[in-house]
């Protein structure tokens, strides 16, 4: 039996994973949605992104899990590659979805030339955390009006160190079992580094016609993906 570790990205909590847990779980295998520190019902806990890592091993351990494949969406693949490395033979694979990956001694600010300045300004003027988006930041992903509701009343702020501290790695994140899966309608293209670890010919790639939350758009789909990418060798 697998047992499913599902982290959301910034800015949400673990219902952002509630019509897929159901599915899994009919499907015979564990689903553990997690919360990480200093969002949704956890919110106003301090955290650094060593702290998010810490909070995934820990439900891993704690829960005694055995065949984990970790799941890590947009920002929360940072911390899931990192923790896949922490938790040994209880791996089975990761699942990033739509997601950053982690380069050691980089942070999600820095590894991102592109956005990173404007996420790290951001920061700066909230006081330390990053301000949830808007409804209107959320069109074009796939998402009805109601789901979008759904995420902008769910969200809560990012805590800003957590994006602003270093991955620390200590080997090669090629060296993972890993899948990952691209929401086409959140733009073609793969990040360079994610590109460059496909190449390598040990991550399997996998796309989903829909948009960047994917577990509020298309969460039957995603969970068929997730199943698929757990029998993968």
């Amino acid at each position: 039996m697998t047992q499913f570790v599902l982290v959301p990205g910034a800015w949400l909590g673990a219902w952002a994973w509630d019509e897929v847990v159901p599915e899994l779980r009919a499907a015979g295998h564990g689903a553990h949605p997690v919360t990480l520190s200093g969002l949704a019902e956890r919110s106003g806990e301090q955290a650094g992104q060593q702290t998010h890592v810490d909070d995934i091993v820990r439900v891993v351990r704690e829960g005694d899990l055995r065949e984990v494949v970790l799941v890590g969406h947009s920002y929360a693949g940072i911390p899931v590659g990192q923790a896949a490395e922490r938790i040994g033979g209880r791996l089975a694979r990761v699942v990033f979805v739509d997601s950053n990956v982690p380069a050691d001694g980089e942070s999600f600010v820095s590894a991102s030339p592109e956005y990173g300045p404007q996420v790290a300004a951001a920061i700066e003027a909230a006081g330390g955390v990053w301000l949830p988006p808007g409804a209107a930041d959320f069109e074009g992903q796939g998402l009805s009006g109601e789901q979008i509701a759904r995420i902008v009343d769910g969200a809560t702020p990012h805590p800003g160190r957590t994006l602003t501290e270093p991955a620390v790695l200590a080997r090669p994140l090629g060296d993972l079992p890993a899948t990952y899966l691209k929401c086409l309608l959140d733009g073609p293209g793969l990040f360079p580094q994610v590109a460059a670890l496909v190449e390598q010919g040990r991550w399997q790639l996998v796309e989903l016609d829909t948009g960047h939350w994917p577990m509020i758009s298309r969460p039957r789909e995603l969970a068929r993906a997730l199943l698929d990418a757990a029998r993968t060798p």
